[in-house]
């Protein structure tokens, strides 16, 4: 599993600040509280204005690989053919969109750096069902192999969308992961934006939500996953399904959920404390993400 560290992000009012002032200090910090990753992602949006050629000033702090993040194709250009090492950082990301898609597939070709590519186009927006997103991921595929993109370079992302949204859409991005899995030889890889799980939700069980799905999407499959480097025991919880290392019976519940998602199986099969709420709560969680509970910000305590 690579994990992509997601805490240097324009949507944050004191990132966008620091980064518009260039203030060295701050962004070396949020880059040195993510040395857990394997990976760092540079959101800087649209990169107008005094932001136009931040990746570049980005690049000169870290000595890590670079998620390129941003709507505009031209600072990713910019920003991902001035480092030593391409191949081992990420475009993110395209869409179906052609334009889009034609500019960054022969950046990937020209850079062998990897692509993220999301289920996603003008027209459909995010297609509701899994059949639909994967639709869309055949068509982005087919362009990457006219550019002869090796399919080990290439991650599909089939968008999470929060779960006090459309409770639905959890179970469809969990399928989208496993029949892309299953629908290209040689294999191409997956990644999700992890936090969008618990977009909105109350910031007292936000970690749960993102723990559960994470756990979940990698019994799916996930590859990649682009995460808060600062939840330390959601790190712990990727290493552990890593390496199959449980220690404690909340690894083996976790390592359980994994493996139910991945063998097709039925959450009711697991067996859990119900004596434990912390054992109660992951698998409340874990119904109200396969839409067998319905979702309130107050789950936990029901």
């Amino acid at each position: 599993m690579i994990l992509i560290g997601e805490n240097i992000h324009i949507i944050s009012k004191t990132v966008r600040e620091a980064l518009e002032k260039k203030d060295e200090n701050f962004v070396k910090n949020l880059i040195k509280i993510q040395e857990n990753m394997d990976c760092l992602d540079f959101n800087i949006g649209p990169a107008k204005n005094n932001l136009e050629n931040i990746f570049e000033w980005l690049i000169s702090l870290s000595n890590k690989p670079i998620s390129f993040d941003s709507t505009n194709t031209n600072a990713i250009k910019n920003g991902i053919l001035t480092v030593h090492n391409p191949s081992q950082c990420f475009i993110n990301s395209t869409s179906k969109d052609a334009e889009r898609l034609e500019t960054l597939t022969d950046l990937t070709a020209e850079t062998n750096c990897n692509l993220i590519a999301l289920a996603l186009s003008k027209e459909t927006g995010i297609p509701k069902t899994a059949d639909g997103r994967l639709e869309i991921v055949f068509e982005i595929y087919e362009k990457c192999k006219e550019k002869e993109i090796e399919s080990s370079k290439i991650y599909f992302d089939p968008l999470v969308l929060p779960i006090n949204v459309d409770q639905s859409q959890a179970t469809e991005a969990l399928n989208t992961i496993q029949m892309i899995k299953e629908s290209f030889e040689p294999k191409v890889n997956t990644v999700i934006g992890l936090s969008n799980i618990s977009n909105g939700a109350p910031k007292n069980i936000k970690p749960l939500i993102n723990r559960v799905f994470g756990a979940m999407a990698y019994g799916a499959g996930l590859d990649a996953v682009i995460m808060d480097a600062m939840d330390l025991e959601l790190v712990r919880i990727f290493k552990m399904l890593d390496t199959n290392s449980p220690k404690t019976n909340i690894d083996y519940l976790y390592l359980k959920l994994a493996q139910m998602i991945k063998n097709f199986g039925d959450i009711d099969d697991i067996e859990f404390d119900k004596n434990n709420q912390e054992e109660q709560n992951i698998i409340k969680t874990a119904m109200i993400l396969l839409n067998k509970k319905v979702y309130s910000d107050s789950f936990t305590q029901v």
